[in-house]
């Protein structure tokens, strides 16, 4: 099945490009993209199969929104961040899975993790207040996932969790106007004091240990990796996306560009020739490595085994070294493409926005990973949520 929505999404991509600067325009994506996105099956494909999704290999659903991404940032972003959280969502105890698909499997969320808000435990479940920042792609979803500091009755913090809460019990702020990655919709969510039921709250901790109730629901192999390898590389896809699309761009672009400054084709300048080796070379690094991990993962995970630590913090320091690499191959590119490259409405220029605008994502964080990394290999004790 996973090969069917690759060949659906790939029918939509001139779809997507041609609505680019519209989608820039209109600072989110039109309804009828998304409808896209759910009738070729993106959504489904990390959705568990007892809700009809396809439980497919994560390098299926990579492929498909680097894919969207290259042919618009705003669009391959938004697919990635809301399609993911159907991963998430089967981790979550069965009563909330049922919540949220129950009567209808098509329902998406999206999210927001930093503990921005204020979340005390009750009887029962969890008093929730705050306003959580950057979720994008909300206006689609009528659910959220947000994440917060849980405090007992007399201060203390006692856990770290994502809550998931329906659409009647937030609102949402239109504050998102930005240089890069507009199309997002990234609005802020805004709560005020309502009653989470325990069931509809998920713990760090349980997906730090790669345990987690819904697993007793939902136990293939797909479930049963860490949640910062899979959602680290939620965010970095669609920037190699972005790069591959720009690189694409960069090279039609140059077939045809003479350099008047110069008096030649630009396709005969050989510095021309090696930005674009570079970049390319860049660009398969970054999806070659994605690709190694993600396999070992699923071998680990097929095979009943432990997600070792190390893996886990290689797989953040080369998620964040993707990132890295695809945003240097889409800044040699920009750089060698001309000044009418700065147009608006030109898709480098927008692909070289969309990017940086991705890359001051949290988890694009490149010394905190990589320092993650170095805590490991000297033998040190390494604890972080997002690992």
């Amino acid at each position: 099945m996973g090969e069917k929505v690759i060949e659906a999404v790939r029918d939509l991509l001139p779809i997507f490009r041609d609505r680019a600067q519209d989608v820039e325009d209109a600072r989110r994506l039109p309804e009828d993209s998304v409808k896209a996105l759910q009738e070729a099956g993106l959504f489904r494909l990390l959705q568990p199969a007892r809700f009809g999704g396809y439980e497919a290999d994560p390098l299926t659903f990579y492929t498909a929104v680097r894919l969207v991404a290259g042919a618009c940032g705003s669009t391959g972003w938004v697919a990635s961040v809301v399609g993911v959280h159907a991963w998430q969502m089967a981790l979550f105890p069965a009563q909330a899975q049922d919540d949220v698909w129950g009567d209808d499997p098509h329902t998406r969320m999206s999210s927001s993790y930093a503990p921005t808000g204020k979340a005390v435990l009750v009887d029962g479940g969890y008093r929730l207040s705050g306003r959580w920042s950057f979720s994008s792609g909300c206006d689609h979803a009528s659910w959220v996932l947000l994440g917060g500091l849980v405090t007992d009755g007399e201060g203390n913090q006692v856990d770290f969790k994502t809550f998931l809460l329906p659409l009647a019990d937030y609102t949402i702020d239109d504050v998102w106007d930005t240089v890069g990655l507009r199309g997002t919709g990234s609005n802020d969510i805004v709560v005020d004091d309502v009653f989470v039921p325990a069931h509809r709250s998920l713990s760090f901790l349980d997906t730090s240990r790669c345990r987690c109730p819904g697993q007793e629901v939902n136990p293939g192999p797909l479930y049963r990796l860490p949640f910062g390898s899979v959602f680290s590389y939620t965010i970095t896809t669609p920037i190699i996306g972005m790069a591959t699309g720009a690189y694409e761009a960069h090279v039609e672009l140059t077939r045809n560009r003479i350099r008047v400054s110069y008096g030649n084709k630009a396709a005969a300048d050989p510095f021309a020739q090696v930005r674009i080796g570079e970049a390319a070379s860049d660009i398969d690094a970054a999806w070659l490595q994605l690709e190694h991990h993600m396999t070992e993962l699923m071998r680990l995970a097929r095979a009943g085994e432990k997600m070792p630590m190390p893996l886990r913090l290689a797989i953040r320091r080369d998620q964040v070294r993707g990132t890295g690499r695809s945003i240097a191959a889409i800044d040699k590119l920009f750089e060698s493409s001309g000044g009418r490259a700065l147009r608006t409405g030109t898709p480098i220029q927008r692909f070289w926005r969309d990017a940086h605008a991705g890359r001051v994502h949290a988890i694009n964080d490149p010394e905190r990973a990589l320092a993650l990394y170095g805590t490991g290999e000297l033998g040190l004790p390494v604890q972080d949520a997002m690992v």
